[in-house]
């Protein structure tokens, strides 16, 4: 799905207090990093954060596990986002986001260099990626053992999109509060008129 044929839809990050370990055996933390839906509005090739956090839950959701949405602001390491969620989410699994794309899924009994499936190159994720992303992450959760996701491979994603994830790296970065610790997030995704 290229990002012409997404329907336009607004997305706002409610902070809700702080994130707190879950008790659901049955729950997915995605963490979002400091710059997504707020400084970002889309990911390094597009893709509304509305649509990827759309098609994430989709995934999860159409597996039966529910999901809890957090904002990790002491980093923009994805490593660590994403170590960070598995923590606090109630079955140890949880899918990291980056403001350019970039995705992992990870269990908190990994170290946290460590994962179940990293999505590096950000430039080849679309939504239907992300929501398959969402739906392994949800297998992972029922403890199952799910096909990784199929990714794609360009040789050239990374020279034709490095100078671009450069910068934003160093604005996700600029967006970070040190000392903070790990927020709830209510996200209202809505549909635009038109």
């Amino acid at each position: 799905m290229t990002s012409l044929e997404i329907p336009q839809r607004t997305l706002t990050l409610t902070e809700t207090g702080p994130a707190r370990r879950g008790t659901r055996p049955d729950e997915v933390v995605i963490a979002v990093s400091p710059a997504f839906g707020g400084t970002f509005t889309q990911t390094i090739v597009g893709v509304p954060h509305a649509e990827v956090l759309r098609q994430l839950m989709a995934g999860i959701e159409e597996q039966g596990v529910g999901v809890r949405i957090v904002r990790v602001w002491a980093t923009a390491d994805l490593a660590a986002i994403s170590h960070a969620a598995a923590r606090l989410s109630g079955s140890g699994i949880s899918v990291g986001l980056l403001s350019r794309g970039t995705t992992m899924i990870h269990q908190k009994d990994l170290a946290r260099l460590s994962n179940l499936e990293l999505f590096p190159q950000s430039p080849l994720l679309d939504a239907d990626v992300f929501r398959a992303i969402g739906s392994n992450a949800a297998q992972y959760a029922k403890g199952e053992s799910p096909q990784p996701v199929p990714t794609r491979n360009d040789q050239m994603a990374r020279p034709r999109w490095q100078a671009k994830a450069a910068l934003l790296h160093l604005k996700e970065f600029e967006c970070i509060r040190d000392g903070a610790g790990p927020v709830e997030l209510e996200a209202t995704i809505e549909r635009v008129a038109g």
